[in-house]
């Protein structure tokens, strides 16, 4: 063990990043998935197969397709630390707390970056989003389990720093004098802003105006285009009336959510939903119906989530580049073909949209500054380059104040600076 060391962790609901601090002048973003086309991010995945140990990042998608998706397949795990009543899942047989298997991915992320570096470190500076919930006893819950998970990592000092101020300690090494900065950091998981004061010298809690977020970004947009265009093929809009009823019924809202979230659609495999499913197929009305529930049933029983979710991301990803995109799954018995153009995407994650903006009005206000008293605007993350939304930054702020970091890592090198910070290494 090394006293001299530190590490700073971004764990993301999509991709995590761990850089290895020693001082001011030697640290470093480590490559911990060499499988991974930049090797600096292990996705936050992990797949506990039937039997044996599980796997993680690139890996796991390997082992998950090799395997026909025969174990548990666990991704965005982090987007359920403020939910009081998840308190862990059931995996061959045996309970895992939130803590234990959040614990298991930083256990997996320290072991690879001790390994790396020869040395057992028990520090670490972890990031967080400026708020896991706006609920402030929720805030609370995700932040003392995201602790306990460290811990369970083997980390025995552990400090936290919201994401967003994480990428305005990188930004504060262009400047050279005071700058009131906006950062907006939009992910997968969370759209976070911070309004801070940027300056050569020292950094002051004070310099921190108002800092926000709200759990909605990336993933909340791919589930737009699911529920759209996607979820209609797997039963989201199939009738039904039970035997004794004269009710016509509709897929509940509450299975129509777990659809449009890459991390909750595993959670449709629970007996009791497979159950209801069908009983639902049996009282149906038309022969589309009775496919789409099939197509429903295939995707669950062959753990297909996060296949058809990596094809929507892509489908987002070249509707934003290009302008439309004929989306296409086909896996075993299923096959899906949809165009979806740029005006549709606007149009479906409108709503989604208007919340992020919301929620950087209501950060602006608790600062009490308007538009023009901001000098530079900070966008990191890969939400942020969504043309619908930086159109509207662009729309209030101005081209010429907006400065775009690179994605994935404006967060992890902020962080190695508090980390020195921090721990004075």
């Amino acid at each position: 063990m090394s006293k001299d060391y530190t590490y700073a962790i971004d764990f993301g609901t999509t991709n995590s990043l761990l850089s290895f601090v020693k001082d001011k002048n030697n640290k470093k973003i480590l490559n911990l998935d060499e499988l991974n086309d930049d090797p600096s991010i292990l996705r936050s995945i992990m797949y506990y197969p039937k039997e044996g140990e599980p796997s993680f990042g690139q890996n796991a998608i390997k082992q998950y397709v090799d395997e026909s998706g025969e174990g548990r397949f666990l991704r965005s795990i982090k987007k359920y630390l403020p939910t009081e009543s998840f308190t862990g899942t059931n995996i061959n047989n045996k309970f895992y707390s939130i803590e234990e298997l959040i614990g298991r991915f930083l256990k997996e992320m320290k072991g690879r970056a001790d390994k790396l570096i020869q040395s057992d470190v028990r520090r670490v500076v972890l990031g967080r989003p400026a708020k896991f919930s706006q609920d402030q006893k929720k805030d609370k819950l995700a932040q003392d389990r995201l602790e306990a998970a460290a811990k369970f990592a083997g980390f025995s000092e552990i400090s936290f720093c919201p994401e967003p101020l994480a990428a305005a300690y990188e930004f504060k090494k262009t400047i050279t004098d005071e700058k009131l900065l906006l950062v907006v950091d939009l992910g997968g998981g969370t759209s976070d802003f911070t309004v801070i004061k940027i300056h050569p010298g020292e950094y002051k809690e004070s310099d921190v105006l108002s800092i926000g977020g709200v759990s909605v970004a990336g993933n909340k947009l791919d589930g737009c285009i699911m529920g759209s265009k996607i979820a209609p093929y797997l039963g989201s809009q199939v009738k039904y009336r039970f035997p004794m009823s004269d009710n016509i019924l509709e897929m509940p809202a509450s299975l129509k959510l777990n659809l449009m979230s890459p991390a909750d659609i595993v959670l449709m495999s629970r007996k009791d939903i497979m159950k209801f499913l069908q009983e639902v197929k049996k009282c149906t009305f038309t022969d589309h119906d009775q496919e789409h529930l099939e197509n429903l049933f295939s995707l669950i029983s062959e753990n297909q989530g996060f296949a058809i979710y990596e094809e929507i991301e892509k489908c987002k990803k070249q509707v934003c580049i290009n302008g439309d995109y004929q989306f296409l799954y086909e896996q075993d018995d299923i096959s899906i073909t949809e165009p979806i153009n740029y005006l549709e995407f606007v149009d479906m994650t409108k709503d989604k949209i208007n919340q992020i903006f919301k929620e950087l009005d209501s950060v602006m206000s608790a600062a009490g500054v308007s538009s023009d008293q901001i000098d530079l605007i900070c966008c990191t993350g890969g939400t942020s380059k969504v043309p619908e939304v930086s159109d509207r930054l662009v729309s209030i702020f101005g081209e010429d104040k907006i400065k775009t970091f690179k994605n994935f890592h404006s967060v992890i090198q902020g962080l190695a600076e508090k980390a020195i910070h921090d721990f004075a290494v």
